[in-house]
């Protein structure tokens, strides 16, 4: 099923979702089914699990591989949209677990026609779904400089920002900036240096991806949702591969563990704050044997929280 992709931090994130043989599972991100398999193996007939990709290639791959499993339901769709999904495949009981494995999957990485990676000649397109939103090389075409610089710098943390921008806009005067090694020559000439071992368009690839698809919008919204669908003591289980990504994932898990907001150092008892979140252990991170298996594993963060009842 994962056709040679490995999913990350496999082990660790199954345990994490401390699985029930007869419970419902949300694996939001399904990317080649790798976190799906491991989930199926410790369900029994009874259990469910829900599938969500908003990339078609990746609803069409879970549907060849493990839907013709009764347990299995795959959807295609944005995890924002999770309680819409989970309500239209008529699921109306809370759930045991909810995974969320961010960022770009591997097999779009390797496809050069989905325009996501510089190392190959291909479209600059960058859309997880193909049938909506821009492409990357329109928006680049009609974006002003001062919005390309301000995406390049809040979403890739490029130091180079500004003077990346002013190069796009000047080239575009000329030629559309169409493909994919156009925009990485582009950038490589117009950097000084970079940080060694990268190549100078790795966060400008990754800022101009994360604003097409509205990365980081979706993980706001789809927190929330996620917390609303699972049952006391289930897990929500997030892998994250950006620092803004875990960011806002550790702001969220924090945030709801705390519960209501009070003046600080105010005493208040932890059933008036309804705290509705409890962080379980420490973010994990890939051992340095899975990341020699797959470099790609080198940035992941995983953290995990279970959900709270309500109280008296």
């Amino acid at each position: 099923m994962t056709g040679g992709h490995a999913p990350v931090l496999l082990a660790e994130a199954i345990e994490a979702l401390a699985i029930t043989p007869d419970g419902r599972y949300i694996d939001a991100t399904f990317g080649r089914g790798g976190h799906s398999e491991a989930i199926l193996a410790r369900l029994s007939p009874r259990g469910r699990l829900l599938v969500i990709d908003r990339d078609e290639s990746a609803i069409a791959a879970a549907l060849k591989g493990i839907g013709a499993d009764a347990r299995v339901t795959a959807v295609k769709g944005r995890f924002s949209m999770m309680e819409n999904i989970r309500a239209n495949a008529g699921w109306s009981d809370p759930v045991d677990g909810v995974l969320f494995d961010l960022g770009v999957s591997s097999p779009q990485l390797d496809e050069p026609e989905r325009g996501f990676s510089f190392r190959a000649q291909g479209p600059l397109d960058m859309r997880m779904e193909r049938d909506r939103g821009e492409p990357a090389s329109v928006w680049l075409e009609r974006a002003t400089e001062t919005e390309i610089a301000q995406v390049l710098r809040d979403l890739g943390e490029e130091r180079f920002a500004k003077r990346i921008a002013r190069a796009i806009v000047r080239a575009r005067c000329e030629t559309p900036i169409t493909t994919t090694r156009a925009l990485a020559d582009l950038i490589a000439r117009t950097v000084p240096h970079t940080e060694p071992g990268q190549h100078p368009a790795t966060r400008s690839f990754q800022a101009i991806r994360i604003h097409i698809n509205d990365e980081l919008g979706e993980i706001a919204d789809a927190l929330p949702i996620a917390l609303r669908l699972l049952r006391p003591g289930g897990r929500l289980v997030v892998i994250s591969f950006h620092s803004l990504e875990d960011r806002c994932v550790k702001r969220f898990f924090q945030e709801e563990a705390r519960g209501d907001p009070h003046p600080p150092r105010l005493p208040v008892l932890a059933h008036v704050v309804h705290p509705r979140l409890r962080l379980v252990g420490r973010a994990q991170r890939p051992t340095a044997a899975e990341v020699a298996r797959n470099p790609r594993a080198r940035s992941a963060i995983l953290r995990v929280a279970e959900r709270l009842g309500e109280g008296p």
